[in-house]
């Protein structure tokens, strides 16, 4: 937890006190003292600093701040996630790591091989999704949340509603091992976002491939091995972000 991050209603007349696992960490990890200054956040808001003012440092912890903001929030990132609902283990560790990585909106979609039963988990609820997402902006230093869509039916998304996402587009990009293509030559340098798609285990099918290119998605291979989802979504946001800062 690099940043403690605070809701807007936690904080009154410049001041919180704080009582959950965020005091736990001040107090445990941080091992801040009263006088101390820590890096703080309000989510979707500003930054600044937070003055400590007070410390219960036995359990039940307790710890009172005196909060600055200075800072406006990070602008959007540029990078967008097309994603084949996971299994809901792997979903949580995805939600924190991309968001850490620097995500604008993810877009979780049916496919074909993915589980009915994927789609009754808790983490997809808004309470659960939103704590592990914060969970990504405490490692990163980051208060702005990433936007979150989720897709039942795979056919009216792409018939739908990604064409009319397509225009904001400058790259959008789909990750399948059975195409010559590779990124560095299928990423377009210009300043646009960037959307890209992972598939579920097993891949897409046929069907999907085609109706995900007609709507203007390019597939691209990063090589003959086959990754985990959680593994492919990390490593393919790090080589695009890596080209997007090379052009």
């Amino acid at each position: 937890m690099n940043i403690i991050l605070l809701e807007p209603a936690e904080l009154t007349d410049k001041t919180v006190v704080l009582r959950d696992h965020r005091a736990k960490h001040i107090v445990k990890v941080l091992k801040s003292e009263v006088g101390e200054s820590l890096r703080i956040g309000i989510v979707d808001a500003q930054m600044g600093r937070a003055k400590v003012l007070a410390v219960v440092a036995k359990y039940p912890f307790e710890v009172r701040l005196q909060v600055e903001l200075e800072n406006t929030p990070r602008s959007v990132p540029q990078i967008d996630l097309l994603l084949a609902l996971p299994r809901p283990i792997m979903l949580k560790r995805i939600f924190s790591q991309v968001t850490a990585l620097g995500v604008g909106t993810i877009h979780l979609v049916n496919a074909n091989r993915v589980e009915k039963s994927f789609w009754d988990a808790s983490i997809l609820s808004e309470q659960e999704c939103r704590s592990y997402l914060i969970r990504g902006l405490e490692q990163a230093v980051d208060t702005r949340l990433p936007a979150v869509r989720v897709h039942r039916q795979f056919r009216p998304f792409v018939e739908d509603i990604l064409p009319e996402l397509a225009p904001r587009y400058c790259n959008m990009l789909l990750a399948h091992p059975q195409t010559e293509n590779r990124l560095v030559t299928s990423m377009k340098t210009c300043s646009g976002r960037t959307l890209y798609g992972i598939g579920p285990e097993g891949g897409w099918v046929d069907f999907e491939i085609e109706r995900l290119t007609a709507a203007g998605m390019l597939p691209f291979s990063m090589g003959q091995r086959i990754l985990k989802v959680d593994t492919a979504v990390v490593a393919v946001h790090s080589r695009i972000s890596q080209l997007l800062e090379s052009a």
